[in-house]
């Protein structure tokens, strides 16, 4: 078998593997997946008239859900993300990894599996608060079917990059809990970005730690994108953020991976 070959039939195998975990221990996505749920809940059905007002969009909490949603579904995207440091630390510390590598598999295949599992986790998550956020009001009559399938694109190569950046925190984690704490930036930085309120509405100081982080752009590119609106600049910046963080994820996680099995 070519190596291209291996590789894939190995990767197959411990997406496989990572999904069958998932299933039979659900709770710590559910936890994870609850927090952007609370939070899309709390805000519409307790700050949801006063939100609204505060953005122009009168005392009507549908302007409000319809400004919200974009930013709390690539915030499920990071929370999703940090169940996957804490997998690769559990692999990397209880000795399941070492024990792959006396195996005749693809070295590279241990890791593409949790991230590609983490993938199909963050895009069915997002479509778990997606319907969260229609039953209760979000709906998207403006956008256009290439709007959805370049909303789509965006969704997958956002988590594909916190992705990657959450297994190179796994890796050189010491244990889960470690694992966690390190990957909590993924849940912080949507809070302090225009998820919640626009940025001009935030303090001077402010405006620029909020503005030039990675999410950001990318909420307001599927806000414009869901809501029809334009995007201007930030489409741009939001695939570049995604593809920095890709090949530094992936470049820091394949050197932490293999500097492991020397």
């Amino acid at each position: 078998m070519s190596m291209l070959g291996l590789a894939a039939r190995n990767s197959s195998t411990m997406l496989r593997r990572n999904l069958l975990h998932a299933r039979r221990y659900p709770s710590l996505t559910l936890n994870l997946l609850l927090t952007p749920v609370m939070l899309l809940l709390l805000f519409v059905y307790v700050f949801g008239d006063t939100m609204s007002a505060g953005i122009g969009g009168g005392a009507d909490r549908s302007a409000y859900i319809a400004y919200l949603v974009p930013g709390l579904v690539l915030m499920t995207i990071g929370s999703t993300t940090i169940g996957t440091a804490v997998s690769v630390s559990n692999d990397m510390t209880e000795g399941i990894v070492a024990r792959f590598r006396t195996m005749p598999i693809h070295r590279g295949s241990v890791i593409t599996g949790h991230v590609i599992g983490s993938v199909l986790q963050s895009v069915i998550s997002v479509v778990l608060v997606g319907a969260v956020a229609a039953a209760i009001g979000f709906r998207s009559t403006d956008a256009t079917l290439p709007e959805w399938l370049a909303a789509l694109g965006l969704v997958t190569l956002f988590a594909t990059a916190l992705t990657w950046i959450a297994v190179g925190m796994g890796l050189v984690s010491p244990n889960a809990e470690a694992a966690s704490n390190n990957a909590m930036p993924l849940i912080f930085l949507p809070l302090i970005s225009s998820t919640f309120v626009p940025i001009d509405a935030m303090p001077g100081w402010f405006q620029p730690i909020a503005e030039y982080q990675p999410f950001t752009p990318a909420i307001e590119t599927l806000r414009g994108l869901l809501l029809g609106t334009g995007i201007g600049h930030n489409g741009w910046l939001a695939l570049g953020w995604c593809l920095a963080l890709t090949v530094l994820g992936y470049v820091w996680s394949k050197s932490v991976f293999n500097r492991g099995a020397k």
